[in-house]
Formats: C-alpha cells, structure tokens, sequence
C-alpha cells in the first residue's frame, strides 16, 4: 500500500537541488507543487533563496514549471513575475496535469521530477504517472484551511511508509 506514496527522494527544501544534482540523475526539467514547496503559501513573491535557485536553474538550462491544483489566476500571481510556466488545476493525484507539464516541456517522463510537500497529491500523481518524486518538507508550518484535511491523513501514510522504507531519510542532496 505505501508504494503508491513512496518518493524517490526526500530533500529537505526545493532550494537544495542543484544543476548538477539534476543532470546527474538525467533529470532535464522541474516540475514543482507551489505552495510551500516553492514558495510559503502566504508570501507570493517568494524570497530572495528562491529567485537565486531560479536564476541557477535557467543558467544551466533546466526549466522550472509549476504544476498545482490551485487556479490558474493563483498560480500567474506568482509565475508571471518570475517567468515561469505552469499547469493550473493539475487535480493531483490524477495524472492529468503532469502528463500535460511533461508534454508541454516536449520531453520524457524520465527527464523531469515533480516536487512537492505532499505524499497524498505530488508523491502519489508521480508514481500515478510513472515520473520520479522529491518530497520537501514544507517551507512552512501552516496550510490553508484545504492542506490542513491532506495533512491530517498523510501522517499515518508518511508513519507507514517510512517504517516500509528505513532508507529512505530528509537528506540535502540527491546523492
């Protein structure tokens, strides 16, 4: 049962990914959830951390885009400052929105990894769909009243799956 929620990896934040990191694991793009893994859910201009793991990310040439199930309105509030594409209402867990990120960004499914802070949307979808997974821990301690139900049932979920997977620890790198 815990392998539909299992990460590939788990970082401690999207910010410590790194170009080479990526490249080393063929990985050609991000995929990424927006609240509280790219940004805190309450401060949508991002912070200073962000903007400079973005610039890294467009000088190597891997291209970041946000797949969330939040309107698209929500999501432009943040991308369009920053340049970034994105995929509105993904409705992870389904497939949907990461099959139409990875088409979009015209590569493979093994070329991207999602990211995201939830096993219950961003893990799930990404075994859904066949694409790797990092699992951050997220950039804040509050959610919006939504998050709050996905966290509620997720800790006895993420308590499993770590018990099924001992391997498997909050790490700084990929390696």
């Amino acid at each position: 049962m815990t392998e539909s929620f299992t990460p590939t990896w788990m970082i401690d934040a999207i910010y410590r990914l790194t170009p080479e990191q990526l490249q080393a694991q063929g990985i050609k793009a991000v995929l990424t959830d927006l609240d509280n893994t790219l940004i805190a859910w309450n401060n949508p201009d991002g912070t200073t951390e962000l903007h400079d793991w973005l610039e890294r990310m467009n000088e190597a040439g891997i291209p970041v885009m946000i797949v969330s199930n939040n309107s698209a309105e929500r999501i432009a509030r943040v991308a369009e400052p920053l340049n970034l594409p994105f995929v509105s209402r993904a409705l992870k867990p389904l497939t949907r929105g990461l099959n139409e990120a990875v088409t979009k960004l015209n590569l493979q499914k093994n070329d991207v990894v999602m990211v995201g802070d939830q096993l219950l949307t961003d893990v799930w979808s990404s075994n859904n769909h066949g694409v790797r997974s990092i699992l951050v821990k997220p950039l804040i301690e509050t959610d919006q009243w939504n998050t709050k139900i996905n966290r509620f049932f997720e800790k006895g979920v993420k308590k499993r799956m770590l018990k099924a997977h001992p391997e498997l620890q909050w790490r700084t790198t990929l390696d």
